[in-house]
């Protein structure tokens, strides 16, 4: 059951956080005002509310459970006086659809679709200081599990959809808010199922994501990263067998001992620079507002006898911008042994792999066979792994829009093309020929982004309000009628 901010918490919030020195440099004091906007303040407070509701009903996936969420934001929407449609995918599992039309006739030409998700990765609670399913805000940080990835967006996503409605924004073409499921695992109930079988319902021409990142540091917004394409997920099992045995009689062929040395070939494993023509473009971009030294490198990528040893420097500096630039392989799982004094017969290990687009797995499984060069280690790629879609275009209505946006929401940042590290729902747009960006809109430090997936996650109260602001404006210059 699911607990709901009082009112007396959600307007003291609203007052802490609109106190004096509650906004940082994250957003601009001067962007200009809209023709026609709700009390953004307000709708950030209560988006606030809805985050946490939604972060207090637990959407681990497996199992999910994304049909309770649906259905809470479906009764958000209601009481706006806007139709909500819940459609259940599995027991326990569903989607919320809801509509903002133009025209009398829906029209997926110009559609704009709001995409999030709203299952979220298990925790180890031993490991967060805090409940990760209680919405709880401590120290100006909103905790919990799905708080950036990907319940922010959902109400985020929300607030702008129900901002649109509130200020009776005469529209130019459709908005459609989608909060989807399964994303995770992208399984039976995820959006690849939602356009095998309700694609009328969600057909459009573009579509606003999680995947991109506005980058804070010093307490200044240095870029905006629009996701334009992303890496391909696999995930590949590393068998190791040997003889098995009493632990007291130490045998060469042990086979957690060549798991081990396997894995510790696999870590050294660095697949060759491949920068994509978006990653081209994202540094070349960023050159222009780094430190010299870090310019230079950047641009030295463009040089084929530099391409190397700048990749190299790259890398060391950010292990995002490596994972940008070539294929990438991580141990996540290692299984072994039944007993503490039986010598297993077989140890497994499983890599996540994150293929730039358009590459082989078995191209690059070939490869770590090679490296690992070791009879008794075998490698399996699970099946249902990612798909390869084609990038949306950084030149695209819809990202203009955005470069139009940024000046007054962050002076002085640039955006940049992203090719992000992470999978996201996007490429199944993709395949489809929608113009799939994606925008996470909260300025956050590196710091702040890598406990996404990780122990403690938890996102800036004055971030999450900036972002529903920038997100709100973004959405109605790109779909308000001039």
């Amino acid at each position: 059951m699911v607990r709901r901010f009082t009112a007396t918490l959600v307007l003291l919030l609203g007052m802490a956080l609109a106190a004096p020195g509650a906004r940082s440099q994250q957003s601009s004091p001067v962007a200009s005002p809209l023709p026609a906007q709700p009390n953004l303040a307000t709708l950030a407070t209560e988006a606030q509310a809805w985050l946490a509701d939604l972060i207090r009903i637990n959407t681990t996936n497996p199992p999910g459970n994304e049909l309770a969420a649906a259905n809470y934001i479906a009764t958000v929407l209601r009481r706006e006086n806007i139709t909500a449609e819940v459609l259940e995918l599995a027991p326990g599992r569903g989607v919320v659809v809801a509509r903002l039309q133009s025209r009398p006739l829906p029209d997926p030409s110009r559609a704009l679709l709001l995409l999030s998700h709203l299952d979220v990765v298990g925790v180890d609670p031993a490991k967060w200081s805090v409940d990760a399913f209680g919405g709880v805000i401590k120290d100006g940080y909103f905790y919990g599990r799905g708080a950036i990835d990907d319940k922010g967006m959902v109400a985020a996503n929300l607030a702008a959809f129900i901002g649109l409605k509130r200020a009776g924004v005469r529209l130019n073409r459709d908005v459609i808010f989608l909060a989807d499921a399964d994303e995770e695992e992208f399984g039976s109930a995820s959006l690849r199922v939602v356009i095998e079988k309700y694609w009328d319902k969600i057909a459009c021409a573009f579509a606003l994501n999680e995947g991109g990142r506005v980058l804070l540091q010093d307490g200044k917004t240095q870029y905006v990263g629009v996701q334009a394409s992303e890496k391909v997920p696999y995930n590949v099992s590393v068998i190791s067998t040997g003889g098995a045995g009493h632990g007291s009689v130490p045998r060469p062929d042990n086979a957690v001992v060549h798991l081990a040395a396997a894995i510790q070939k696999i870590a050294a494993y660095q697949a060759p620079v491949q920068p994509t023509t978006l990653t081209r473009r994202y540094f070349e971009r960023l050159a222009t507002i780094e430190d010299d030294d870090t310019a230079r490198w950047m641009r030295a990528l463009e040089t084929p006898q530099r391409l190397e040893l700048a990749a190299g420097r790259l890398s060391e500096m950010s292990p995002v911008w490596s994972s940008m630039l070539r294929d990438s392989v991580a141990p996540t799982e290692l299984r072994a042994g039944v007993r503490s004094n039986v010598v297993p017969s077989e140890a497994r290990a499983n890599l996540n792999v994150r293929l730039l687009p358009g590459n082989s797995i078995d191209a690059l499984v070939a490869q770590l066979q090679k490296a690992v060069n070791d009879p008794q280690i075998r490698f399996v790629v699970v099946p249902d792994g990612g798909v390869s879609a084609p990038p949306s275009s950084p030149d695209s209505e819809l990202f203009q829009a955005i470069e139009r946006v940024v000046p007054q929401q962050f002076p002085g940042a640039v955006v940049v093309p992203y090719l992000s590290t992470g999978a996201t729902d996007s490429a199944a747009l993709r395949l489809r020929n929608v113009q799939a960006l994606g925008l996470l809109p909260f300025p956050l430090t590196e710091a702040d982004e890598q406990r996404v997936h990780g122990d403690d996650e938890r996102l800036p109260l004055a971030s999450f309000r900036t972002g529903v602001e920038f997100l709100y404006r973004v959405v109605y210059e790109f779909a308000a009628a001039k």
